[in-house]
């Protein structure tokens, strides 16, 4: 009776260690940031890409209807805490908390600034007299205006919370997916794997592209399909045949350029090809090169 027991005990054990090692194995096989994962047995051809989309490009304006802007939506989801995951960069592990997120949403040009300066943004329609002269009253970001005793030469400074970055400041998204050919079912998939918001340098005191964040695309989908009246991709030639953001995404209805392509060095394309004194024009035709190249690999995986 005790041999019994102690074979039950043992195979207990046993099949307990194969469990655990299957769910080890499932867990290598599949990608957990895919929407749809491949296991990388069935994965004939796989590289990682990362694409430039432009939301103000005419192909892309679906994405960026006035007050329909997908930047918009995952901004106030964000805020409201329905989307409660952002990562600090495409490695979608370390995350950034919502007080960091809401800091970056504050342009640099607000947090300090003169109070009687002529370069000043006025808040207010109020008209305040200075000095014998008129002019519209400044008001700070707390909504306090400079008093009429500031000195001749302008030199006080007021501190304020910060104005935010419009949406329309937000016309830029980083995409990275995984071009993966299944050799199953013989074709190729993109198999999108994070979206990043940025504030283009144009916008910025810097001058450098911001990045608000990055976002994991299964939180994504899942918040355009759970907010179908705001996620709105607009078909500005048939409005009847608007679709959701998702569907939009998924039927690939916008153009962005390949800036990087997996690489051992973690180089972008123009850092390959605008070095040693070449001409920006050399890194903008490397980017359509890169493209027509992924394009007939994909052509000449039909012959194996």
């Amino acid at each position: 009776m005790m041999k019994k027991s102690l074979f039950i005990v043992l195979l207990s054990s046993a099949m307990s260690g194969v469990m655990a090692q299957e769910v080890q194995d499932l867990e290598v096989q599949y990608n957990p940031n895919s929407l749809n994962p491949i296991p990388v047995y069935e994965q004939h051809y796989k590289v990682r890409v990362w694409r430039n989309i432009d939301l103000r490009e005419k192909q892309n304006k679906g994405f960026f209807a006035k007050n329909g802007e997908v930047s918009k939506l995952i901004v106030d989801a964000v805020k409201s805490g329905e989307l409660t995951d952002v990562y600090q960069n495409d490695s979608l592990t370390t995350k950034l908390s919502k007080e960091d997120f809401l800091s970056r949403l504050v342009s640099e040009q607000a947090q300090t600034f003169p109070a009687w300066s002529p370069t000043q943004t006025f808040y207010t329609d109020d008209i305040v007299t200075h000095n014998g002269r008129n002019y519209r009253a400044v008001q700070d970001s707390q909504g306090v205006t400079p008093s009429e005793d500031a000195t001749d030469n302008w030199a006080a400074t007021t501190q304020g919370s910060g104005l935010e970055y419009s949406i329309i400041d937000m016309s830029t998204l980083h995409l990275m997916e995984d071009m993966i050919f299944d050799r199953r079912r013989s074709r190729l998939y993109y198999d999108i794997q994070g979206i990043e918001i940025i504030v283009p340098g144009s916008k910025t005191t810097t001058g450098i592209d911001l990045s608000l964040g990055w976002f994991k695309y299964k939180d994504l989908e899942k918040l355009f399909r759970n907010n179908i009246p705001k996620a709105v991709w607009f078909n500005r030639l048939n409005t009847a045949q608007n679709k959701n953001f998702a569907d939009a995404i998924l039927l690939r209805l916008f153009q962005g350029t390949i800036y990087k392509v997996q690489n051992p060095d973690d180089e972008t394309i123009d850092d390959t090809y605008r070095g040693n004194g070449r001409p920006y024009r050399e890194g903008v035709w490397a980017r359509e090169w890169t493209e027509m190249m992924l394009m007939e690999k994909e052509h000449n995986l039909w012959e194996f």
